[in-house]
């Protein structure tokens, strides 16, 4: 028997369930197709069972207000997710989720970028949502204490098991309710995260900054093999022939931090280390307090962003330590690059000692339009047009990942390096006099460019990365002799042998800081023997008591550009 609530003239509910079902379907076929045994299989199909149970219970309460609060919390965090699935093509991690969650000041710029995403994804969220919300025809003849209870205790045994496992389990599954729990993940670890105050500067320079100009330059997405510098392959650049009075010392291919642009600029930042990198970040002063402690005015140049929005998790503690912010709003992302080195020329000619940090905009995906047509050496290319306003999306719209796609996108590629590589330094160069300025210039990640013909379509932030990834260019630029460091030694002696992890006290060296302060507290420069394990870390966001990955980068091994292309 069924206790009859009131007369509905059709079956509204019940259709909206299956099609959310039905929705759902592929992404349960593609997660069974990546277990790798029957156990495993079987393990999946239930949890899938069960939580398809929650969402049916809570479908046919009683109660009005809990089923509209269950509609609710389904349709609004099953549609983060899908947001992200539509736009990326990727499933949405906890790590992922967490990181949306600190980049929501860049929403608008999202919403510009992914419109269809954001649109694409409100219907199919609202059918489940409003499945479960509205009122039904008939309520099960089940115990009142199931129906109200059964979707709290899967929904909190689904919690849990993403708690044990890191973050990770929840592809498959309905999106409203791993969305939710992934709330409560991140509600939970809001509450019990360190609220200890930020420390000041560890140390007091004992001596005045080296160089009167101190810069940071951090490029986007660039492969170091692709860059004539490292590989007699890749993409021709004044940095192999600078101009008289000018020295550029190749550190070769370094490991990166990580593989995704976040945590690897954070880190430099605030100069983390292999073993202390998440309690640094979050807690110790970052390299502007520093500067300022050193006398240094300081300038932060942001290619990447614009109307004060603030990329890569720019914190209120380094905006009260950062004297002037530049970007570039009225400027078209693909000659951004530029602007910033014609205003890169003007800050080091300025007589104030500085340290400058530079995000630039470099060859993040989309490179259909980052050059301009007269760089369009190498071809075949990406159809153009399209992309322009766009500084780097996650959306690969488009782009089907083929191997003629792949070739394609290599020579756009290697025509943005011209561009905002070659042609930035050529004017770099001839505008700015180095004389007085020590530059570290680095990327932040690396690229995979599917040479060997792996399918997919991302180039880095991969869920399982390859060494690609991992290996970044590490250069130091001056005027000859600017800083009094004997960087041609070292370069030499740690040619591919170094790591983003020693970017940090090399600063601090150049800023006056003493050498055994720096080493205690942020470990070895460049400046000497490096015995760093060239990995970078795979699980940057490891969470809930996960530890990080290390990955190897052995620069001899890493794919070098096809010459087939």
């Amino acid at each position: 028997m069924a206790l009859r609530v009131g007369p509905v003239s059709s079956l509204a509910k019940e259709a909206l369930l299956v099609a959310g079902l039905i929705l759902a379907a592929p992404a349960i076929v593609s997660r069974l197709g990546t277990m790798g045994g029957v156990t495993a299989a079987m393990a999946y199909l239930v949890l899938t069972a069960a939580c398809w149970t929650a969402i049916v219970l809570a479908a046919y309460q009683p109660r009005a207000w809990l089923r509209w609060l269950w509609g609710i919390s389904l349709t609004a965090t099953g549609y983060v997710l899908l947001v992200y699935e539509h736009a990326s093509h990727h499933f949405m991690t906890y790590d992922v989720f967490v990181s949306m969650i600190y980049s929501v000041s860049a929403a608008d710029e999202a919403l510009a970028q992914n419109g269809r995403a954001f649109l694409s994804a409100i219907w199919q969220s609202l059918v489940i949502g409003l499945g479960v919300a509205i009122k039904p025809r008939r309520i099960p003849a089940l115990p009142p204490r199931l129906l109200a209870g059964g979707p709290w205790l899967i929904l909190g045994a689904l919690t849990a098991m993403l708690f044990v496992r890191g973050g990770e389990g929840g592809r498959g599954l309905p999106a409203g309710m791993t969305g939710t729990a992934y709330s409560i993940l991140a509600l939970y670890e809001e509450v019990t995260r360190d609220r200890s105050e930020r420390l000041p500067a560890t140390a007091k320079p004992t001596r005045d900054p080296l160089v009167r100009n101190i810069v940071l330059m951090i490029d986007e997405s660039i492969a170091p093999q692709y860059l004539g510098i490292n590989d007699a392959r890749g993409v021709p650049t004044p940095l192999s022939a600078p101009p008289d009075g000018v020295s550029v010392q190749n550190f070769g291919i370094a490991a990166a931090i990580a593989g995704c642009s976040t945590g690897v600029n954070l880190t430099l930042r605030h100069g983390g280390t292999r073993d202390n990198y998440q309690t640094t970040n979050s807690r110790h002063a970052a390299i502007w307090a520093y500067a300022k402690a050193a006398g240094l005015h300081t300038v932060y140049i942001d290619g990447q962003r614009v109307n004060g929005l603030k990329g890569n998790q720019v914190g209120k503690h380094e905006l009260e330590n950062i004297d002037r912010v530049i970007q570039f709003p009225d400027v078209a992302v693909v000659d951004r690059d530029i602007a910033i080195a014609h205003e890169l020329a003007r800050q080091l000619d300025d007589p104030t000692p500085k340290f400058i940090l530079v995000n630039k905009v470099g060859a993040h995906f989309p490179v259909h339009d980052k050059f301009p047509d007269r760089m369009a050496k190498y071809k075949p290319i990406l159809p153009r047009g399209r992309w322009g306003s766009v500084s780097d999306t996650g959306s690969r719209a488009g782009f089907g990942g083929t191997p003629e796609e792949w070739r394609r996108y290599r020579n756009s590629y290697r025509n943005t390096l011209l561009w905002n590589v070659g042609e930035f330094w050529r004017v770099l160069f001839s505008e700015a006099d180095l004389s007085q300025t020590s530059i570290i210039y680095t990327s932040d990640h690396g690229q995979v460019l599917h040479e060997d013909g792996s399918p997919g379509t991302t180039t880095h932030c991969s869920a399982d990365p390859p060494a690609e990834e991992g290996a970044v260019l590490l250069l130091a630029v001056e005027g000859k002799g600017a800083s009094g460091l004997d960087w041609g030694r070292w370069a030499a002696a740690n040619r591919n042998r170094s790591s983003h992890y020693m970017i940090f006290p090399s600063l601090l060296r150049m800023m006056g800081f003493a050498a055994d302060d720096i080493r205690e507290n942020y470990g070895p420069s460049l400046l000497e023997k490096s015995t760093d394990p060239m990995t970078f870390n795979r699980l940057f966001n490891a969470r809930l008591g996960r530890k990080p990955e290390w990955r190897q980068v052995e620069p001899a091994k890493l794919i070098r550009p096809p010459e087939s292309d």
